[in-house]
């Protein structure tokens, strides 16, 4: 099913982009460095040298690359209820200048995206915006996990997918006539998977570093309990179902061996738990408490082969704005979140192999249906804008979001995004 929110914008830009190198395997001109020519939003010339004209913004950059805009599969903005933490307008700036042409809104507002109003008011609140907001509608009623939400009805309002953010849903039948309810319309589960009386109150990974820091553990089996559980249940009910911010070694294998038994699932990982472990615990500094938890090395790593091996389908920075009255508090205190929206890309180009950076940061688009565009003459311009070869450390001055909660601060990156062009605008990241 194609979905889009349509976004209006009556203020085209056209622009040329200099000598920039072409990163789309489905391009003809993919790893080239060519000059592109944008004309009201649509990619029009593609060529070794194209002359500037009268009308068009010209963009010389150093090792400029390109590709399919990228998009992120959980982002968390906090209006309404909570624009002290961030605002709609602000966040998709930020994303926009962090090299998302699309984000997945969480439904973790005050009120909870749970019905079909709050549903249209997030989408209106996006309107004109060169990133495309695609609101997740909440699966159960104020999240509370009792009772299914008006699921068809916010689908047609324009919701993409249905899930309660961070929140398991503990009662197995409820999870199960909700994968049997949405196969009616073609909607789109997202399972967050945690056994709450595992978990009980942990904070942090059940481990050597929890064990030697006095902390309460998160057994990684909290986790896979439930993603054994939500597997079971796709398989009963044919339905399909998406898995986000694994972290488990178990996880990962149950996943595997889901998808080669034909069972219709997808998965996610948070970059938080693809670059840092819980050493980063030693200080008890808050930011680092996230949710799945930091995991040891070993786990870290096989994380990333996951995502090398295609077992992971796609990355979300899992961007949660936290105000300082929740986060900068005593460690157990302090709420779960890390914005990562901004360090995304620079983070993941540390660790990973470009191309696949880039296949995973657009694969959520494939997984929930929405619009792609190829790199090509004629296409739509949906493109992410990125250079590779800067060396940097992220610093609070990099952040332009409104909350400062960044479990990357300090962190030496590689490559920085550019920014995008995308539903007839440039923003750069300047």
């Amino acid at each position: 099913m194609h979905r889009t929110t349509n976004p209006k914008n009556d203020k085209m830009t056209s622009v040329i982009l200099k000598q920039t190198k072409i990163i789309d395997p489905s391009s003809p001109f993919h790893q080239q460095i060519m000059d592109v020519k944008i004309e009201n939003g649509t990619i029009t010339q593609i060529d070794k040298q194209i002359a500037n004209s009268a009308g068009f913004e010209v963009i010389t950059i150093k090792n400029l690359h390109i590709s399919q805009g990228w998009m992120d599969s959980s982002v968390c903005f906090g209006e309404p209820g909570y624009e002290d933490r961030e605002t709609i307008e602000n966040g998709l700036q930020v994303a926009a200048k962090s090299g998302f042409t699309a984000v997945m809104l969480q439904p973790n507002s005050n009120p909870v995206v749970d019905n079909q109003s709050q549903i249209r008011f997030v989408i209106d609140k996006a309107k004109g915006h060169a990133t495309w907001l695609y609101p997740i509608g909440a699966l159960t009623k104020g999240c509370e996990g009792n009772e299914l939400a008006e699921l068809y009805d916010m689908q047609n309002a324009g919701a993409i997918a249905f899930g309660d953010y961070k929140k398991a849903i503990q009662n197995a039948n409820l999870q199960k006539i909700a994968l049997q309810y949405v196969q009616d319309f073609e909607g789109s589960l997202l399972a967050f998977c945690q056994d709450s009386s595992i978990k009980g109150i942990g904070i942090a990974n059940e481990g050597e570093m929890s064990t030697r820091l006095g902390m309460k553990g998160i057994p990684a089996l909290a986790e896979e309990l439930h993603v054994a559980r939500n597997l079971f249940l796709a398989s009963y009910t044919g339905g399909k179902i998406h898995i986000p911010t694994i972290s488990t070694q178990g996880s990962i294998q149950l996943i595997k061996e889901a998808k080669a038994k034909g069972i219709a699932v997808t998965c996610s990982v948070a970059v938080t738990n693809l670059l840092l472990t819980d050493e980063k615990l030693n200080s008890f500094d808050s930011r680092f408490k996230v949710l799945p938890p930091l995991r040891e090395e070993a786990t870290r790593a096989a994380l990333v082969a996951a995502v090398l091996d295609g077992t992971i389908d796609c990355i979300t920075s899992d961007h949660n704005p936290l105000d300082i009255e929740h986060k900068k508090l005593e460690f157990d205190l302090a709420h779960d979140g890390s914005i990562g929206l901004e360090s995304a890309f620079g983070a993941l180009n540390t660790i990973l192999p470009l191309e696949v950076i880039i296949q995973k940061l657009t694969a959520s688009k494939l997984i929930f249906n929405t619009k792609t565009s190829t790199i090509n003459t004629n296409s739509g311009a949906d493109l992410s804008l990125f250079v590779t070869d800067t060396d940097w450390v992220f610093e609070k001055e990099f952040i332009a979001s409104k909350s400062k909660n960044s479990a990357f601060l300090g962190q030496k990156m590689k490559g920085k995004a550019v920014g995008i062009y995308n539903n007839g605008q440039l923003i750069l990241n300047a």
